[in-house]
C-alpha cells in the first residue's frame, strides 16, 4: 500500500467507528454494474461538507489490492450484493487529492503534474519491479505499460477535481493544461476499469464542450440516478434522530431543502452529523470559507442579480437558466451564471418538480433551502452597504410582528413607509408582487421559529396572498395577509371576507388576524387595517 497506489483509507475507517454513521455503500451497486464498461466514468460534484472525500476514500478502500477490507464492509449494505466479493480488493487503485498536490507544488500546475507523475510512477515501480518503464515522465504511458503486463484494470479516484478551476480561475492556460492532462489519462484508455472524480463544480466547459466528455456528470442541477448519494436522505435523517434522540422537525428546518426529481429531500450531511452529536441547531457552514465566497458573488449586480438575491432572502422563488454555465468561478455573462454557481455551492437549491424545459434549455425554480443557509445570507447583508436597506428592514422584524399581534396598524404602516425610503431596488414598487416581497422580507426573521409560511394559498373563491400558520406548540394567532396596490387597505379586508378566505381556517382552533395592506403610488404611503377574525 502506498500514498497513491492502493492507499489505505483511515478517514473512512474512523467514520465507520464514529457516533453518527450512515451506510452509503449501496452506491457500489451502480459502480460495479458499470465497471469495465463504457459507462464507467463518474464525476459527482456537490457542495462543501457534503461528504465528497469520505465517499472517495470509501471507494479506494473497497477496490484497492494488497489489503483485506472485508472487516470494513461485511456488515454494510454492499455485503448483500451478489458481486460483493467479486470486486472486493481486486483492482489497482490510484488516488489523487488535487488540493493537496496543488498546494504542495506552490500552486503551479506544471509542477503539480510533474510531482504527481513522479510520485505515482515511483510507487508503480516498487509494486512492479519486473517492468522496464520506458516513459516514466508520462503518467498515462506508464499506466498503459503496467496494465499490458498485469492485466489488472485501474480504478482511478480523483478528489477535489475542481481545485484548479477555483484557484486558477484567472489563468486559462493553466486550466487548459490541467484538463488536457486529465484527458490524456482517461480518454480511450483500456487500462481504466473505473474512474471516479469529485469536486464542488462540474467539469470545466469551453463553450458547450468538455475536454472530459467521456465522464457522466452528476451534479446539483442534474444528479441523474445518484441523487440519494449527494447528501443524507430523509429516511436516513429520521433514523439518525431516532438513534440520537434529537428532533427531526428541527433537523428538517435547519438542514433540509435540497431536492432532485426522484429524491425530494436531501440534507446537508455534515450539519446533520454535528447537530446530532452536539444536540445544537446552528449554522455549521460558518466554520468553512463560505462566508467570504458568498459575499463576493451576491455583490455582483448584473441584470438585477441583487433584486433576485433580495427575493430569495424574503422567501420568494426565482427562476434560473442553468444551461450556459461554464463550470467555473469567473465566466459570468449573465445573472443566471452567478445563480447557477450558487446552486452548485449549495447556497440555493432547486425546488421539487420545477424543471422547466423550453427548446431543451433547462430552467429551474430555486430558493434558499433552509435556516442554516438563510442565516448565512442574513449575516452577509448585515455588514454589506449594498444591502443596507434590506438589513434595516429585516432588523425591525420582531417589532413589526409584535405590532401586528397588538393590532397596531399605524405602526405597521410606518415600518413600510420607512422601508420605501430606503434605496433598495426591490422596494421600488410597481405592483402587488413587489409589495409581497417587501412584506415577506420584513417578517422573515421574526417568523422563522413561530410560523409556517404559505404564499398564494388557494382558499374560498380565490388565493390569499400570505398565510402564516403557527408551528406546533406555538400559542400565537394565525395571520392572513392581503395586499393591494393603489387601492385601499379596506379593499383588502373586504376581499378576504367576500371571497371567504377564512374557509381555510374552518378546522383551526386558534385566533386569526386579518391584515390588509395597501400602497399608494401617488402619496408613497402605506395603509394598514388589522382585524380579529370570527371563525364560524
Amino acid at each position: 500500500m502506498g500514498d497513491y497506489l492502493n492507499p489505505s483509507s483511515p478517514r473512512y475507517e474512523k467514520l465507520k467507528k464514529s457516533k453518527v454513521f450512515v451506510d452509503k455503500t449501496d452506491i457500489f451497486e451502480i459502480l460495479n454494474e458499470n465497471l469495465g464498461k463504457e459507462k464507467s466514468f463518474f464525476c459527482l460534484s456537490r457542495p462543501r461538507c457534503f461528504g465528497k472525500s469520505v465517499t472517495a476514500q470509501m471507494i479506494c478502500s473497497y477496490y484497492a489490492r494488497c489489503q483485506d477490507s472485508s472487516s470494513l464492509f461485511d456488515n454494510l449494505k454492499i455485503a448483500s450484493f451478489d458481486d460483493y466479493k467479486k470486486h472486493l480488493n481486486q483492482y489497482d487503485v490510484i488516488f489523487i487529492n488535487m488540493t493537496d498536490e496543488f498546494n504542495d507544488s506552490s500552486c503551479d500546475v506544471n509542477k503539480m503534474i510533474a510531482s504527481i507523475t513522479k510520485s505515482v510512477v515511483g510507487e508503480l515501480k516498487e509494486a512492479y519491479p519486473q517492468i522496464d518503464f520506458k516513459s516514466p515522465d508520462i503518467l498515462h504511458k506508464t499506466l498503459k505499460e503496467v496494465f499490458s503486463q498485469s492485466k489488472v484494470p485501474f480504478v482511478i479516484v480523483i478528489d477535489e477535481l475542481d481545485c484548479i478551476m477555483r484557484e486558477k480561475k484567472e489563468d486559462p492556460d493553466s486550466l487548459k493544461q490541467y484538463l488536457e492532462w486529465l484527458k490524456a489519462i482517461f480518454k480511450d484508455k483500456p487500462y481504466v476499469g473505473l474512474a471516479y472524480m469529485t469536486g464542488i463544480l462540474p467539469i470545466k466547459k469551453y463553450g458547450s464542450h468538455s475536454a472530459l466528455n467521456m465522464f457522466a456528470e452528476y451534479s446539483m442541477t442534474e444528479p441523474l440516478n445518484l441523487g440519494q448519494y449527494i447528501g443524507f436522505t430523509e429516511n436516513e435523517v429520521k433514523e439518525i434522530c431516532k438513534q440520537h434522540d434529537v428532533a427531526f422537525n428541527q433537523m428538517q428546518q435547519w438542514y433540509d431543502g435540497y431536492s432532485f426529481k426522484d429524491v425530494p429531500h436531501i440534507y446537508n450531511p455534515n450539519s446533520v452529523v454535528n447537530a446530532a452529536t452536539y444536540k445544537k441547531y446552528i449554522s455549521y457552514w460558518t466554520k468553512t470559507e463560505t462566508f467570504e465566497s458568498l459575499q463576493e458573488y451576491i455583490d455582483m449586480n448584473m441584470e438585477g442579480l441583487r433584486d433576485d438575491i433580495v427575493k430569495l432572502i424574503a422567501g420568494e422563488d426565482v427562476v434560473v437558466n442553468v444551461a450556459k454555465f461554464q463550470n467555473d468561478m469567473v465566466t459570468f455573462k449573465t445573472k443566471n451564471d452567478v445563480l447557477t454557481l450558487l446552486i452548485h455551492l449549495g447556497y440555493i437549491a432547486i425546488k421539487p418538480d420545477s424543471d422547466i424545459r423550453v427548446d431543451n434549455i433547462s430552467k429551474f425554480v430555486v430558493h434558499i433551502p433552509n435556516e442554516e443557509i438563510k442565516m448565512e445570507f442574513r449575516n452577509i447583508v448585515e455588514d454589506n452597504e449594498k444591502y443596507s436597506g434590506v438589513y434595516n428592514l429585516i432588523s425591525k422584524s420582531y417589532d413589526l410582528l409584535n405590532d401586528i399581534w397588538s393590532l397596531n396598524s399605524d405602526a405597521v404602516a410606518k415600518v413600510f413607509d420607512e422601508a420605501h425610503q430606503d434605496h433598495t431596488s426591490i422596494l421600488t414598487y410597481n405592483d402587488e408582487n413587489s409589495l409581497l416581497c417587501v412584506i415577506s422580507l420584513s417578517l422573515v426573521l421574526s417568523t422563522t421559529d413561530t410560523y409556517n409560511v404559505i404564499r398564494e394559498l388557494p382558499t374560498g373563491k380565490g388565493y390569499a396572498d400570505l398565510v402564516y400558520l403557527p408551528k406546533q406548540g406555538v400559542n400565537k394567532p394565525a395571520l392572513l395577509i392581503e395586499l393591494k396596490y393603489d387601492r385601499s387597505a379596506q379593499t383588502a379586508i373586504t376581499q378576504i371576507k367576500e371571497k371567504n378566505y377564512l374557509q381555510f381556517f374552518k378546522d383551526y382552533k386558534g385566533e386569526v388576524l386579518l391584515v390588509g395592506i395597501n400602497y399608494s403610488k401617488d402619496t408613497k404611503t402605506h395603509q394598514c387595517i388589522i382585524e380579529k377574525a370570527k371563525i364560524d
